[in-house]
């Protein structure tokens, strides 16, 4: 287990630490996973609730995960099973801790999360514009497929090659230069030229 103190901004240990002294919490820092930034795990034969979050975020992008899952653990808290994971009682919690330190982020991300919170997604990168935000406090930022022009040749992590066609609604159609056929792809995806 490492100490989550280094992931995040300095002002926000002592918070981060209050809301979780009344919890016998473990939190992970995992190794980067595609699918997910983090998780929470309610307690199962023992008292220990357990988060996790991916190494590979940057401070910002890793307090608002570590947020959202902090939110869990309370709402789990106070209604066990009995709600939705990322139902309105969630949401009411996340959005209160969130709110109790927007001001530790900088003012562009301050605008997207306070957009954000009117209507939290279960998943922090579902939102596009906040995403795209956050992206530019990485370290080593990545191209993605809405930074290149339409008729742009790219390739995928995997070593695929394609041509970027259209926009259909959020996605853009792109055509395979290995097998010629269509594909959609999420906005965020990365890509290189």
């Amino acid at each position: 287990m490492e100490d989550y103190k280094s992931f995040i901004p300095n002002n926000a240990y002592s918070i981060i630490k209050g809301w979780l002294s009344n919890y016998n919490c473990k939190i992970v820092i995992k190794s980067a996973r595609e699918s997910k930034n983090g998780d929470y795990r309610s307690p199962f034969k023992s008292n220990t609730h357990t988060i996790s979050i991916n190494n590979n975020l940057n401070k910002y992008s890793f307090l608002i995960t570590l947020t959202h899952e902090i939110a869990h653990m309370i709402t789990w808290d106070k209604y066990k099973n009995k709600v939705k994971p990322h139902g309105k009682e969630w949401k009411k919690t996340f959005k209160f801790l969130l709110l109790r330190i927007i001001y530790i982020f900088p003012d562009d991300i301050q605008q997207c999360l306070l957009i954000h919170l009117k209507n939290p997604m279960a998943s922090s990168n579902s939102d596009y514009n906040l995403v795209k935000t956050l992206r530019k406090y990485d370290e080593n930022p990545t191209l993605t497929i809405s930074d290149i022009p339409f008729g742009s040749i790219f390739s995928t992590p995997n070593g695929k090659k394609y041509i970027k066609n259209k926009k259909i609604r959020t996605r853009f159609q792109c055509k395979s230069l290995n097998n010629n056929r269509i594909y959609l792809f999420n906005p965020l995806a990365e890509v290189q030229i």
